[in-house]
């Protein structure tokens, strides 16, 4: 009788003891979302904004570090001629034109 006394005060303990367990897992999720999903969010939300605004003659650099103009914007294609060198156009997406030139100037400047 001691032994199924002892095994029901043990199981108790074993149920007490995954709450602090489930509260440790939910603060080290808020914890890695508070400090590295949300900011990537924030970085791809002004990434969308700026390939949304882009028009003919702004300066831009690419995912592969070509910087260039941009010549011409196909909408129904999603893509982007950018003129890297006099006479020189490429055609790239949309979603590879990263940022302006001005822009990556001042992150190396910093």
């Amino acid at each position: 009788m001691n032994t199924s006394l002892f095994l029901a005060a043990q199981a108790a303990q074993q149920g007490g003891s995954a709450m602090p367990m489930i509260l440790m897992m939910v603060a080290i999720f808020v914890i890695m979302w508070f400090f590295m999903i949300r900011p990537q969010q924030k970085k791809q939300k002004e990434i969308r904004a700026f390939q949304n605004a882009l028009k003919d003659g702004d300066a831009v650099v690419t995912g592969g570090g070509i910087y260039g103009t941009v010549k011409h914007i196909d909408l129904t294609n999603n893509k982007v001629d950018i003129e890297i060198a006099r006479g020189v156009v490429i055609t790239v997406d949309k979603g590879y034109v990263f940022g302006s030139v001005q822009a990556s100037q001042q992150n190396q400047s910093k």
